[in-house]
């Protein structure tokens, strides 16, 4: 969801006059685009700042004409907001996701005064930005958001504060951006929201997110369909059948479970069981035979004993995950989680980390395995680009999102090939293009 705003962003600043570069000597204008669901991405934010004052310190002392305007924009902004200007005298502009559409009108303003915009806008009023990011007309696959916000109250979860509350974008403005960028050479459209299964349910008359998947599913030349985040408990039977439907919804979806446990899930409030995710993924299963699940877990959460976390071992097995994104528990200001540590229920920081590397081994393990089971296979490959590490190597993904790497020529990007796999890593796959 970050990505997509920096690409509006960018996209809304292009048609003002800004060119990107990525050489901060060169830059008007420095954005910095934030993420503040873990203390990590917080931490790199204050880095990256101080790189981009030294060089908007030194540029104005040898030409005061030589303006660099410095920028924070996203969850971190929504989060800190005047605090940030405190700490950072030369910040120029500090803008929450829900002013990315008036960008250009606060960058102006910023010229002449320090700046402040972490306002949410009610539903009412709320703009979807419907400008397509260059960047992603020029690439197969595109993001397109479908929401904003989330309702969820997740004890853990920051985002209700720094995204405010789920508002559903017309469906209507989400089909013409999805023929828009198919124009441009789109094959891929992945439709994102904090929680895609809420889709709709507030808004009269509103496709729901199944029906917006058939909807989606009839644009002309749209050849695959993806879809993030879904909450497992939302997850109704409609979709489900979608992925019995629809041959343009791939075969992947990211489901996150945080963990294995009951009590865990509670204290966390994630309002479904183990069973009850565990019998979700046998009727997704049975609807779509080769589904690859990916999801995510919180190891370490306050108050999850040695009896939690080996349910949640015997849970990612259960289920053979091909992949998962799996992290500590990171306390964020204001989150209800925060009460649990106020009872002593924090986890020793050292059991934290043993937990959560003992899971990454066994995810790399079925990871593996499961991308062994492809040797031999022969896989259909939307061709994205060149290899980020192998000259002269085209990678794809597959239905199931397997990064393939591959010889084969660029003119290959934005089409469908059928790849046979020859090799397989925990994280990739090789293979030569099938003759037939």
């Amino acid at each position: 969801m970050n990505a997509y705003d920096s690409g509006k962003v960018k996209a809304l600043l292009g048609e003002d006059g800004f060119v990107p570069t990525e050489d901060l000597d060169q830059a008007d204008l420095v954005v910095v685009n934030t993420c503040s669901v873990r203390e990590k991405a917080e931490d790199k934010l204050h880095g990256f700042l101080g790189r981009a004052r030294a060089v908007k310190k030194r540029r104005e002392a040898a030409d005061p004409k030589d303006r660099v305007l410095l920028a924070v924009a996203g969850c971190v902004a929504q989060q800190e907001g005047a605090a940030l200007q405190r700490r950072y005298k030369d910040l120029d502009l500090v803008f929450g996701p829900d002013a990315v559409t008036r960008v250009v009108d606060l960058v102006r303003r910023a010229e002449h005064e320090r700046v402040l915009d972490t306002e949410f806008i009610d539903a009412d009023d709320y703009v979807f930005a419907d400008t397509v990011d260059p960047d992603a007309a020029d690439s197969p696959g595109a993001f397109v958001t479908i929401q904003k916000g989330c309702d969820n109250k997740c004890t853990f979860c920051i985002v209700p504060t720094t995204r405010g509350p789920e508002l559903s974008r017309p469906s209507d403005e989400v089909l013409a951006e999805v023929a828009a960028l198919v124009a441009r050479g789109v094959r891929e459209v992945t439709l994102i929201g904090q929680n895609v299964n809420s889709y709709g349910l507030k808004v009269a008359g509103e496709r729901t997110f199944a029906q917006l998947l058939y909807a989606v599913a009839e644009v002309p030349g749209v050849e695959r369909i993806r879809f993030t985040t879904s909450h497992p408990r939302d997850m109704g039977p409609d979709v489900v059948q979608a992925f019995a439907d629809l041959p343009q919804l791939c075969s992947h979806l990211h489901l996150p479970v945080q963990s294995g446990s009951d009590p865990v899930l509670r204290r966390m409030k994630r309002f479904y069981t183990r069973d009850g995710y565990l019998d979700l993924v046998d009727r997704l299963r049975g609807a779509r035979p080769d589904l690859a699940l990916t999801t995510d877990f919180i190891v370490g959460f306050p108050g999850e004993t040695d009896q939690d976390f080996e349910q949640t071992i015997d849970l990612l097995a259960a289920v053979r995950f091909h992949a998962s994104f799996s992290f500590k528990y990171s306390p964020r200001p204001g989150t209800p989680a925060l009460k649990l540590l106020d009872r002593g229920d924090e986890v020793p920081a050292e059991v934290a980390q043993a937990r959560l590397e003992r899971l990454q081994l066994r995810q790399k393990q079925l990871s593996h395995d499961a991308n062994k089971a492809l040797v031999g296979s022969t896989q259909q490959v939307l061709v994205e680009g060149w290899s980020r590490h192998d000259p002269g190597v085209i990678c794809g993904r597959t239905s199931t999102f397997k990064t393939i790497n591959f010889p084969g020529d660029p003119g290959l990007v934005g089409r469908t090939v059928p790849v046979q796999v020859t090799r397989a890593f925990a994280n990739s796959l090789r293979g030569e293009l099938a003759t037939s």
